[in-house]
């Protein structure tokens, strides 16, 4: 079970750093002191012993949601937050996220599972609440059933 965990720290992380540093058009907005990492992908991406082990149904029709929350005044350290919020597609159908945290050593990430359809543009609204302050991330991202 250890080795099944570890794995699963190892692959969220490379899952950020990749798309996080596979393009000059970088996946993070920044907020005062604080630097958001975030990405959205089909859940049929994460391999089947890391799903089950963190509870994620993988489906064509599910998508994935990761949020790591980083401080710029330590030197980029993960944070822990409060994180909440929503996502509409563009007929105005909004579905409530449930953020899970997941932590593997000094990483932290907060993932949440969004039902789409093909094609389906999604606006996402995250409240990010740390011991400082609120800030909310938005973005868009159109899901493709594989």
């Amino acid at each position: 079970m250890y080795k099944i965990k570890q794995l699963c720290q190892i692959f969220f992380a490379a899952v950020l750093l990749s798309f996080s540093a596979s393009s000059s058009a970088e996946q993070f907005q920044e907020f005062s002191n604080l630097q958001v990492h975030y990405i959205a992908l089909p859940s049929t991406f994460l391999p089947p012993a890391v799903a089950k082990e963190n509870g994620i149904e993988r489906s064509k029709y599910r998508g994935l949601i990761n949020i790591s929350v980083l401080d710029k005044k330590a030197s980029l350290k993960a944070l822990s937050a409060d994180i909440s919020g929503t996502g509409k597609n563009l007929l105005g159908q909004t579905e409530q996220l449930q953020f899970k945290e997941i932590k593997s050593g000094d990483s932290v990430y907060y993932i949440a599972v969004y039902p789409f359809t093909n094609e389906e543009i999604v606006n996402f609204n995250i409240k990010i609440k740390t011991a400082d302050k609120t800030s909310t991330l938005k973005f868009q991202h159109k899901f493709y059933v594989e």
